[in-house]
């Protein structure tokens, strides 16, 4: 019974606090009731605190949006984070793009050299995918998770403190008002000119008087010191700044290694697939099509005009110049070339070979020789030398 009627009376007490509280706020937004003002130091730091978790969360949020385009990919995440458990492992899009590729080179045949250049893409796209995947792994340890904690941990702590400044605030200016009635009540009284009636008033609402400086002085302590404790965690916010500052140096280092490792894998990759027959022939005898980044002036067939598809288109007319001179010429070999048949000769890039023209031959090819070995080359690998 005891325990009980304990309850009832703090709920009763719980609840004249919250209506006190409700129709002091509600005064001061319309106007009718005064309100302490925090200081402009502590105001300034509440305002920085704002600031920082508005923009840790839009950057946070961009950044899981950059390494996971996907958005049910990372609700999925999300979900299987609040429930504690390890989300399975799920093939990315340059693994599944490199996986597609070496499979139809494997199809096509791995000694064609449309079937080889594939199997090689597919290596590099796969390669590409792991370096996505520790990209994703490494960020999210060292740059979001920092973020989220800011965001679920100390914010949510400044939070809480920061509303129980405002209750302590709320519970000051209502003591305050009612001192101020008191002490009005109290000059009304002593004003009236019954003896009677002046006596009886003035000793109520001079209890009344020191009741409410008593409870002023103990709301005015008590705000005080919520206050202090809401500016040391505000004080935090910098450390945060300097924590943050470090996650984003992490952040950048992932980026640049990710992005070195994908410069190295396509730089290699582009070096083997130089050594794959790059002209191919068409039976209406049309312009050829080689993908050489090469547009030096003294290779052979020159003036390469580069297509809005990122190939290089060489004009007919000039890779025949060689073929109205006479005799042999030397030439620099410009890169790998393995032969597609007995009849071409596989070349390595930087050597020297000796090329001629064939009479009837087509328009992209010269007979080369190396010592004893001859064969068809492509003009487009050639670089002609005086």
């Amino acid at each position: 019974m005891n325990i009980m009627d304990f309850n009832v009376k703090k709920l009763a007490a719980d609840a004249g606090t919250f209506l006190s509280r409700a129709v002091q706020f509600t005064e001061e937004k319309l106007g009718q009731a005064e309100k302490t003002e925090l200081d402009a130091h502590l105001e300034n730091l509440l305002s920085k605190a704002e600031c920082t978790k508005i923009w840790t969360e839009k950057i946070m949020k961009q950044t899981e949006v950059l390494l996971q385009p996907n958005p049910n990919a990372r609700i999925e995440e999300f979900v299987y984070e609040k429930l504690d458990r390890k989300a399975p492992s799920r093939i990315n899009n340059p693994e599944l793009l490199g996986q597609y590729m070496i499979d139809a080179g494997t199809e096509f045949g791995p000694g064609t050299a449309y079937g080889n250049a594939l199997i090689k893409c597919g290596e590099t796209q796969k390669r590409i995918g792991t370096a996505d995947r520790e990209l994703i792994q490494t960020s999210a340890l060292n740059f979001l998770t920092p973020l989220r904690n800011f965001i679920e941990g100390d914010y949510k702590t400044i939070a809480k403190e920061r509303k129980l400044l405002q209750n302590k605030r709320l519970d000051l200016d209502a003591a305050k008002t009612r001192l101020k009635k008191a002490k009005a009540a109290e000059t009304r009284a002593s004003q009236l000119n019954s003896a009677r009636l002046e006596g009886d008033n003035i000793m109520i609402w001079a209890e009344e008087v020191t009741k409410s400086e008593q409870e002023l002085r103990i709301t005015q302590s008590e705000f005080d010191r919520q206050a202090e404790i809401t500016r040391l965690l505000l004080e935090g916010i910098s450390s945060t700044h300097a924590h943050h500052l470090r996650c984003l140096n992490d952040f950048v280092e992932a980026q640049m290694t990710y992005y070195a490792q994908c410069y190295q894998y396509m730089l290699d990759l582009q070096k083997q697939l130089g050594s794959f027959p790059s002209v191919y022939h068409c039976n209406n005898n049309q312009t050829s099509v080689a993908p050489i980044p090469s547009a030096s002036s003294n290779v052979i067939g020159s003036s390469p005009l580069t297509s809005t598809s990122g190939l290089v288109i060489t004009s007919p007319s000039n890779l025949t110049d060689l073929k109205e001179c006479s005799g042999s010429r030397k030439a620099r070999v410009l890169y790998d070339y393995d032969a597609a048949n007995s009849t071409e000769l596989s070349l390595l890039a930087d050597e020297v070979i000796t090329v001629f023209s064939v009479v009837g031959m087509d328009s992209d090819w010269l007979m080369g020789e190396r010592g004893n070995q001859k064969g068809r080359v492509p003009i487009t690998y050639l670089e002609l030398l005086n």
